[in-house]
């Protein structure tokens, strides 16, 4: 008795004094109570925030954040570029506004080839002819005139006073102009305002930007389509060769659209609707993943892995054939969210070995006959800005801004202020051949004027049970669709918080090229060397980051969770 006595204390004492098991700390991002923004910039996070604070709503706060990231973040931030926006009102209305850029009238389908067909290097992504008609100052006049609460003065005079006091450089920035400065200047023909000379912790300022954005303030759109800045703007153009006139400007609009809608288990989700491809190939490839039980594979396992690349692998291979302008080409959407049509997609997958590209084609569906050759060439970028906001009124919105390339087209009008987009490069300037992007158009994105270019631009807002959960969005090219899908799985089956769902590891698959790409040093040797053996490729080398995703969460007990993404000098800032 006295030894089973002392072998039970002995037990009792290793397990009472044993370590308790060690716990993944949970990385959280900024809670707030009432509202939010998330942007690239903190500068244009607490302008933005600020107008809430005020009494102003999402859509104020939208054209406040949208011209602070075209002071403070001229890389993506603009007033020379486009976009989109997804909104969910309080009440529960939802819709999207397409501000897209557009083709000029003197745009042609073969502006960008040769007497022999071939297609001009950077003709379509450097200089004059690379401009489409921009729709930004269109975009946020047009949310703003519908929905918005302040004046535009109080919206519009934060950002005026940053562009007259300036903003810091950051580190990051800083090394964006050395690395931009010489194709600054050979584009210019000199020396612009942001140049090499700029380093980190530099106050700059541009008074340039200010008097435009006042001149806004006076009067309205119209100074950016008609008035003054519009004639500065073509004169500018014209000097440099530009196809862009005033009837190309006066003659462009903003649109609302309906956005895509569409459930995933428990979720309702709403995303933005063509030109932009982000929403259909959102649902396709969420759709075609329903059925497998993620959460029991695991996080970024082998077979979570495996089922949604081969979802991308055939979703992007439909994108490239079917997807434009919805003003000027058919889009069988109804066929291409079909249940039965993705699960006969999905029906030749096999955990036992990668499906290989080139056994994959777009679907086939009735009257839709449009050639397209298949290339291997890619390139990749990650440009674009995205910010996230919901206000204390319980209005959401997500929107995707861009100039397309960092910098756009790398043409900088020193007096008024800003750079100007390259979206033209997002038609199939050659149906078949690879885009800036990597990404292959048919004959439904090829050029014409007045046409919208087709976008990966991914602005979402999830619901769940009726009420807001998220509102989510992201840079990254052809990569952005798979980093929204990656983020909102993160949450909803991984049980992340927003913070831990954005910072998570990424991948991305877009059917050509026929490789995965990883984040470096984000995934373990033995999973690499698993999906290599079933015949993956993997490349950590071509996207260093995939995505740089701004996000808010919904939290149970009402307050809002930013998930600012620490790839780039994204910040939440909330009351």
């Amino acid at each position: 008795m006295k030894k089973h006595f002392l072998i039970l204390c002995a037990l009792s004492c290793f397990i009472s004094c044993k370590k308790p098991l060690e716990t993944k700390p949970v990385t959280r991002g900024l809670i707030a109570k009432n509202a939010m923004v998330v942007s690239a910039r903190e500068e244009a996070s607490k302008i933005g925030s600020d107008i809430l604070k005020k009494g102003g709503n999402v859509f104020d706060a939208m054209m406040a954040t949208e011209m602070a990231l075209a002071v403070c973040y001229p890389y993506a931030g603009n007033l020379g570029g486009g976009g989109f926006m997804v909104y969910r009102l309080h009440t529960g209305e939802t819709g999207a506004l397409d501000f897209r850029e557009k083709a000029p009238l003197a745009a042609t389908k073969n502006m960008y080839l040769d007497a022999n067909g071939t297609l001009i290097e950077n003709k379509s992504l450097i200089g004059e002819l690379s401009v489409g008609v921009p729709g930004t100052v269109a975009g946020i006049f047009e949310a703003h005139k519908r929905f918005g609460l302040l004046t535009v003065r109080e919206v519009l005079q934060p950002v005026i006073d940053l562009a007259n006091n300036g903003f810091v450089i950051t580190e990051k920035q800083q090394s964006r102009f050395e690395r931009y400065d010489s194709i600054f200047r050979a584009v210019n023909g000199k020396e612009i305002l942001f140049s090499k000379h700029l380093k980190a912790g530099d106050t700059l300022k541009n008074m340039p930007l200010a008097k435009t954005l006042e001149r806004l303030v006076l009067h309205g759109k119209d100074e950016f389509y008609t008035g003054e800045t519009a004639k500065q703007l073509v004169a500018y153009l014209a000097e440099k060769g530009s196809i862009i006139t005033m009837e190309d400007l006066s003659k462009y609009q903003a649109k609302w659209r309906e956005p895509i809608r569409f459930r995933y288990k428990d979720l309702h989700i709403i995303s933005m609707s063509p030109p932009s491809s982000g929403g259909i190939c959102l649902a396709q490839i969420m759709k075609q993943i329903e059925p497998f039980p993620l959460k029991d594979y695991g996080h970024n396992s082998l077979k979570a892995i495996q089922v949604i690349t081969e979802a991308e692998r055939r979703t992007y291979a439909d994108r490239s054939y079917f997807l434009g302008d919805p003003d000027f080409v058919n889009i069988p959407t109804d066929s291409l969210l079909n249940d039965n049509y993705l699960k006969k997609r999905m029906s030749d997958f096999s955990f036992e070995k990668a499906t290989p590209s080139r056994s994959i084609s777009h679907g086939v569906f009735e009257g839709f006959d449009m050639a397209i050759k298949q290339s291997l060439t890619a390139t990749e970028s990650t440009e674009t800005t995205h910010y996230s906001i919901v206000d204390s009124y319980g209005n959401a919105i997500a929107v995707t801004t861009t100039l397309n390339s960092g910098y756009g087209s790398k043409l900088y009008v020193d007096d008024l202020g800003f750079f100007l987009n390259n979206e033209m490069d997002d038609f199939s300037s050659k149906p078949g051949v690879p885009n800036v992007y990597g990404l292959i158009g048919a004959e439904a994105n090829s050029i014409a004027p007045e046409k919208r270019m087709l976008s990966a631009m991914t602005p979402t807002i999830v619901e769940k049970n009726g009420k807001l959960l998220m509102t989510v969005g992201t840079p990254g090219g052809s990569t952005i669709i798979t980093s929204v899908l990656q983020t909102i799985l993160n949450v909803v089956t991984f049980d992340m918080g927003m913070q831990e769902a954005v910072n998570a590891p990424r991948f991305h698959h877009q059917w050509l090229p026929d490789y995965i790409r990883m984040e470096p040093n984000s995934f373990e040797d033995g999973l690499i060397e698993q999906l290599e053996a079933k015949g993956y490729s993997i490349n950590e080398t071509h996207s260093p980051i995939i995505g740089i995703v701004d996000g808010i969460l919904m939290l149970e007990d009402g307050t809002l969770e930013g998930g600012a993404d620490k790839r780039g000098d994204d910040t939440a800032v909330g009351f």
